[in-house]
């Protein structure tokens, strides 16, 4: 999807990542739907997660519009049930941000990377980067 594969390349650039999705929030369901991947046949694009991730992530993520780290292998498995397939890509700390635009949730960033590549200063990073994604979730990829 054009616009996410550049968003992709940026966060490579300043942050580093392995893995990283975008996930389109659909809040009538309360599901979130994969809209890009950078490992499409791990995590293909159009897959949904419902309660594949901790109760708790969703309230933050997505309820208090705040950042999620995991900075390490076990913050990982204690949150995403998928964290098997995530450590195989070699990955072991994930920052989640949610793409905000005007007051509403449109969806979240998942950037991945080696167990203790991230920190309160890469979330921040990520944080400013967000608001790049909001023309492709606004424009169809929900």
């Amino acid at each position: 999807m054009t616009g996410l594969r550049e968003l992709e390349e940026t966060i490579r650039q300043e942050l580093g990542v392995r893995l990283f999705t975008v996930l389109a929030w659909i809040p009538e369901r309360r599901a979130l739907r994969r809209v890009h991947s950078s490992h499409p046949e791990s995590y293909p694009v159009g897959g949904e997660k419902t309660v594949e991730v901790a109760e708790g992530w969703l309230a933050r993520c997505i309820e208090a519009e705040q950042p999620y780290l995991g900075p390490d292998r076990a913050a990982v498995r204690e949150i995403f049930a998928d964290h098997e397939l995530i450590e195989s890509l070699g990955c072991g700390s994930i920052i989640n941000v949610p793409v905000l635009d005007g007051g509403e949730v449109l969806g979240v960033l998942n950037i991945l990377d080696a167990e203790g590549a991230y920190d309160e200063q890469s979330v921040a990073a990520a944080r400013t980067l967000a608001p790049l994604a909001v023309p492709a979730l606004r424009g169809g990829a929900r």
